[in-house]
């Protein structure tokens, strides 16, 4: 009785090949999910970074007296 007792506590050959496909399902999902993450934190720091870019007001004029046209 023993020796069948520790015979069905192992895991059979199916449910071993199925936890090591879980095993890289789940390290692919984390890579996505980190992937995505550095994408948003870039994408947030190019944005943050246009929003904070201040416009010389002058430019506009000095561009447009370079074309010869009025002032605004």
């Amino acid at each position: 009785m023993t020796s069948a007792t520790i015979h069905l506590v192992a895991p059979t050959q199916a449910e071993r090949k199925l936890l090591g496909f879980a095993d890289l399902l789940t390290a692919f999902v984390e890579r996505r999910i980190a992937r995505r993450a550095e994408k948003r934190l870039l994408a947030l720091d190019l944005l943050r970074e246009q929003q904070t870019r201040r416009q010389d007001p002058r430019a506009v004029d000095h561009m447009l007296a370079q074309v010869g046209l009025s002032r605004r």
